[in-house]
C-alpha cells in the first residue's frame, strides 16, 4: 500500500495539522471537564477523579508490564501518561453526568471522548503505527488477493562477474508498479503454526523472460505481524520507488511471520516454546524456492526485521548462515528476550543457560567468524534504549569479520525509522545480494 496522500483517508494523522487540531480539541475538552463552579466538585469530585485515574493507570501498567507481559519492555512512560490522561478524561465526563440536564450531559460525553480520541492520537504519534486512516481501517476497507504462482516460460539469469542490472533490459509492456498478494506459509519439518505471509512481486517479475531476483526476507515487531508491512511500513510503495529507479528491478519481498500471533514472542529460536529458527531457516526458504523463480544461493537471499524482528535477523544470520547471506537489523536489541535474561533462559530452555548461549547472536560471534555475511544496522537518533543495543551488536558482527555497517536516521523507536530503514538500505541490500553493482 503506497501512502501517498489521495483523499481523506490519506491524510497524515501523525503529524501536520489533523493531530494538533485534535490535541487542542482534547486539552479545551478536558479543560471543560474539570472546571465548575460547584464547590462540592472542586473538594469532592474532581480530587475523586484525579486519584482514581492515577490508581487506573497504575494498575494498567502492572497488570501489562507484570502480569500479562505481551511486551519484553516496559511500557513507555510517555504512554503510560496518556492512558492516564485518557482515563482521566472518560471519569470526569462520568462524574460531570449525574446533575446535569439531557444535553449538559451529551456536552460531557462529547467531551469525554474528545479527550479519549486526543490520547490515542498521541500514544498513535509515539509509534506511528497508524500514518493515515486508511492503515487504520485497513482490515475491514483493503483486499489483499492471492498470491498466484505461475512460471514464467524463459528466465535472466547473472553471467558470472555481472551483477543482475547489467544483463536486464525491460520489455515493453512490463507494469509499473509491483504486486502484494497474500499466501499461506506452512511449517512443514517445524511444525510452526505461522499466519499467512504476504509477498512482494517487483514489475520486472511480471515479465517473460522473468529476471531471477534476490529475495528479502522481513520480520515485523512485537507486538504485530507479516502484515504490518503491508499497511504501516508502506512495502509497495517502499519497493516500487525502488523498482521505478531501477528499470523495474527490486527484490523478491516475503514478509513473513515469526510469532504466530500478534503478542507471541517465540525467541525466532528452536526451543521449548515453538521451533521458530526452522520454520525461518528451512520451512520460509524452501516455500521460496518451490513456488516463486528466485535466484538462489546464500548470497542473493537477505533477511531483515525491526525491533524484535531486527533481533530475529541477526540470530538468523549468524545461525543460519548457509541460508542468510545478508541481513538487516532495524532496531533490534542485544538479546532475545522475554523480559529479563533469566526468564528468557528459564521458559526457553528450561534454564539451561549453554543452551541459550550456543544460540544467542553475541555468543555465536564470540567464537565464530562470519566473512562472507553482510550486515546493515540502522536505529533512531533518538532510541535511547534500543540503538545502544544495536550499535553493540554491530561492533560485536565487526569483530566477527562481517562486513557490517551501522547508521541511524531520525526518530525513536517507532515506524517513521522502521520505513526510513528499510528505503536507505535498499541500495545496500540490492548490492549485496547482487542486484545492483
Amino acid at each position: 500500500m503506497n501512502l501517498a496522500f489521495e483523499g481523506p483517508l490519506d491524510w497524515p494523522v501523525t503529524r501536520g495539522a489533523i493531530p494538533v487540531l485534535v490535541l487542542v480539541l482534547g486539552l479545551v475538552s478536558l479543560l471543560g471537564l474539570a472546571v465548575s463552579s460547584s464547590r462540592h466538585w472542586w473538594s469532592r469530585r474532581l480530587p475523586c477523579a484525579v486519584v482514581l485515574a492515577a490508581a487506573v493507570t497504575v494498575l494498567i501498567r502492572f497488570w501489562v508490564d507484570d502480569w500479562w507481559q505481551p511486551f519484553p519492555d516496559p511500557l513507555p512512560r510517555k504512554v503510560l501518561f496518556w492512558i492516564g490522561i485518557g482515563v482521566l478524561g472518560v471519569l470526569l465526563a462520568v462524574f460531570r453526568l449525574p446533575p446535569l440536564p439531557w444535553r449538559g450531559r451529551l456536552a460531557a460525553v462529547v467531551a469525554g471522548l474528545l479527550v479519549l480520541l486526543m490520547a490515542g492520537s498521541q500514544v498513535n504519534r509515539i509509534y506511528d503505527q497508524y500514518p493515515t486512516l486508511r492503515v487504520l481501517l485497513a482490515p475491514w476497507f483493503e483486499h489483499t488477493p492471492t498470491l498466484s504462482t505461475s512460471k514464467a516460460k524463459a528466465t535472466v539469469a547473472v553471467p558470472p562477474g555481472k551483477v543482475l542490472a547489467e544483463v536486464w533490459h525491460p520489455p515493453a509492456g512490463m507494469p509499473a508498479k509491483g504486486t502484494v498478494a497474500k499466501t499461506p506459509l506452512p511449517g512443514v519439518k517445524s511444525g510452526f503454526q505461522a499466519r499467512d505471509a504476504y509477498v512482494y512481486l517487483p514489475p520486472a517479475y511480471q515479465t517473460d523472460p522473468r529476471p531471477l531476483l534476490p529475495v528479502l526476507v522481513l520480520l515485523s515487531g512485537q507486538p504485530g505481524g507479516p502484515e504490518d508491512w503491508v499497511t504501516t511500513g508502506d512495502l509497495a510503495g517502499i519497493m516500487d520507488r525502488f523498482a521505478a529507479q531501477h528499470h523495474g528491478l527490486a527484490p523478491i519481498v516475503v514478509a513473513a511471520d515469526a510469532a504466530g500471533s500478534t503478542f507471541g514472542n517465540t525467541l525466532c529460536m528452536d526451543s521449548k516454546i515453538a521451533k521458530a529458527q526452522t520454520y525461518l531457516a528451512q520451512d520460509v526458504p524452501d516455500w521460496i524456492h518451490a513456488h516463486l523463480q528466485t535466484a538462489t544461493g546464500r548470497g542473493a537471499t537477505a533477511i531483515g526485521g525491526v525491533s524484535y524482528g531486527g533481533t530475529c535477523s541477526i540470530q538468523l544470520g549468524v545461525n543460519a548462515p548457509q541460508v542468510y547471506g545478508s541481513l538487516l537489523d532495524i532496531s533490534g536489541q542485544d538479546e532475545p528476550t522475554l523480559g529479563s535474561h533469566q526468564e528468557t533462559v528459564d521458559q526457553a530452555f528450561g534454564g539451561d543457560e549453554a543452551a541459550f548461549d550456543a544460540v544467542d547472536p553475541l555468543h555465536v560471534m564470540a567464537r565464530q567468524r562470519f566473512p562472507d555475511t553482510n550486515a546493515a544496522f540502522v536505529a533512531g537518533k533518538s532510541d535511547g534504549e534500543y540503538g545502544p543495543q544495536n550499535q553493540k551488536v554491530y561492533q560485536a558482527a565487526l569483530a566477527a569479520g562481517m562486513k557490517a555497517t551501522w547508521s541511524t536516521v531520525p526518530g525513536g523507536h517507532d515506524w517513521n525509522v522502521f520505513r526510513a530503514g528499510v528505503s536507505t538500505q535498499l541500495p545496500w541490500l540490492a548490492t549485496a545480494t547482487g542486484l545492483t553493482r
